[in-house]
């Protein structure tokens, strides 16, 4: 453990919150974003469904921890969704189930602390095409359809409505974009740069509409250690110093 101690962001789900360092990833990103204001923690696990999140939830998040996170984005679904194999192996796990596994994810996490917050991520669109041809002879048959993303999306969605838990919806989000099947996908289902920016978009749209004390938006969240200085930078002056603390202009995208 280093300090000062920040708020903590924690990123728990399967493979696109994995990944979401790799390739441009929307926790890259925020990691980015939030610099000097929060520490983004990964927690996420290649091939998961919401089953096994259940078995680790308690080691993941302890109730009894000195400090709660701040904020936890979840995303699980994408592997729930896929078609059940004929063994019983394999990451499906039935609609029903995945409402009431994901419910208690949102009811565990609720009751880690009254300033702990949440953000579930529902599943996003897959390229059907795209994953017709990266077929491989290491598996068995994998069943992705657009339409069982869908309807485990709704599902989500649904459910945070009505456990006040707030929720992006991402197959809704990415298939905004015109070009979404072939710029939003490394593989077809997993997040490309430009997939990645639209998930930070949504994300940091909720965090400032959000009603939330304190206020979770980075716009809003004090700089660690951003106090002037005269080590700072010399202005043209010659006599003042510049305070880099809040500059911003090495982004590609001035994020809101």
């Amino acid at each position: 453990m280093v300090g000062p101690q920040r708020p903590e962001f924690v990123l728990f789900g399967s493979s696109i919150v994995q990944l979401s360092f790799s390739n441009g990833g929307w926790g890259a990103i925020l990691a980015d974003i939030y610099a000097r204001k929060a520490d983004i923690l990964l927690r996420g696990y290649y091939g998961w469904n919401s089953r096994r999140a259940l078995q680790v939830l308690d080691q993941v998040f302890p109730k009894d921890a000195a400090i709660q996170p701040s904020l936890v984005i979840v995303y699980f679904g994408g592997n729930d969704s896929m078609g059940p194999h004929a063994s019983g192996l394999g990451p499906h796990v039935p609609l029903p189930e995945y409402i009431e596994n994901m419910r208690k994810i949102a009811i565990h996490l609720k009751n880690l602390s009254e300033t702990t917050r949440i953000i579930f991520l529902s599943s996003p669109p897959v390229n059907e095409a795209r994953l017709s041809q990266g077929t491989s002879g290491i598996f068995s048959e994998l069943v992705r359809t657009n339409e069982l993303c869908r309807s485990y999306s709704e599902a989500c969605i649904e459910l945070s409505q009505e456990m006040g838990v707030k929720v992006v919806d991402l197959w809704t989000a990415i298939q905004k974009r015109d070009d979404w099947l072939t710029a939003c996908f490394t593989d077809g289902v997993h997040l490309s740069a430009e997939g990645s920016k639209i998930v930070v978009e949504e994300i940091l749209k909720v965090l400032k509409e959000a009603e939330w004390t304190p206020s979770l938006h980075w716009k809003s969240m004090p700089t660690e250690f951003s106090e002037d200085s005269p080590y700072d930078l010399v202005a043209a002056d010659g006599k003042t110093t510049l305070n880099p603390s809040e500059w911003t202009f090495h982004r590609e995208i001035q994020w809101d």
